[in-house]
């Protein structure tokens, strides 16, 4: 359910971005589920804030967390939704790379460089492959996937930052809350900055979609993945998320009538691939 989430997530992004400028809808997002999650955590006594040491790996992970989505929203609205969804799952990949410097016992094994392999000739096939229609929605650019590629890389040093410190050891909706606090002014200003159109239509398909974003990807899915991941072996979690890549080309097609084009489905097929070997768990 989480992957179908995610997945859909990109899709509704694509649509509220018709509406809201991509990187103030960013800001507003993550300053609503802010919102719903720290009502939530006070409701299970979950303490939000205290001085334990965490400060500047907080500012960091928030900092990196609005690098992500300052990224991903412009380029998904100027590429596919399937395009979007494929790069961004790329992140683990980062977090392959980077925890075999920083993690003891999860060096880089034959089976996860083929997966790295693999992925980068999934990205290239994606990216170089301009055969993919979007009905009335964005055709694919090289710009677009690129951000969406560069919001995974975040989406990756992100990760290592929350494992590699002492937030690996804060309760899941404290680490999602601050993330959320301290990247809500950080987009929203970057916005203003910029000097975006700001909120431009407000029909209820384009409210609809931005409520999806804040209350099943934001608020859900980012908690329960980073309960799951306290619960779970990563293995194992990370085994079921290799299916939002396909639940995202799925939802693009279904939704907004993109073409499942040859280029789109190799490359899905390569970063699948790849993401189960970077992910295979070690033998006993």
């Amino acid at each position: 359910m989480i992957c179908i989430l995610l997945a859909v997530g990109q899709v509704a992004i694509k649509i509220a971005n018709a509406g809201l400028s991509p990187i103030l809808q960013a800001g507003l997002r993550s300053l609503a589920a802010a919102v719903l999650l720290g009502t939530f955590a006070r409701v299970r006594g979950v303490r939000l804030f205290a001085r334990d040491g965490i400060l500047w790996p907080a500012l960091l992970a928030g900092i990196l967390f609005a690098a992500e989505f300052a990224l991903l929203y412009p380029g998904l609205q100027s590429t596919t939704a399937a395009h979007g969804v494929i790069l961004l799952c790329t992140s683990p990949f980062v977090v392959a790379m980077g925890a075999h410097v920083l993690i003891p016992g999860e060096r880089l094994t034959r089976f996860k460089l083929a997966g790295l392999l693999l992925a980068f000739a999934g990205v290239a096939t994606v990216t170089l492959g301009r055969d993919t229609l979007a009905g009335a929605h964005a055709r694919p650019t090289l710009e677009g996937d690129l951000l969406c590629l560069a919001a995974a890389i975040a989406w990756g040093l992100l990760t290592l930052v929350i494992r590699t410190t002492r937030l690996a050891k804060v309760p899941s909706e404290r680490v999602t809350f601050l993330m959320l606090a301290i990247s809500a002014p950080v987009l929203v200003g970057l916005s203003l900055a910029l000097g975006e159109a700001g909120v431009t239509s407000l029909e209820p398909k384009i409210l609809g979609a931005f409520a999806f974003t804040v209350v099943f990807v934001a608020f859900v899915s980012f908690t329960t993945t980073n309960w799951l991941l306290t619960r779970y072996p990563a293995t194992k979690v990370m085994a079921f998320l290799l299916l939002t890549p396909v639940f995202g080309v799925l939802s693009g097609h279904l939704i907004l009538g993109e073409a499942l084009a040859p280029s789109l489905l190799i490359g899905l097929a390569l970063v699948v691939t790849g993401l189960w070997l970077v992910n295979r768990p070690a033998r006993a």
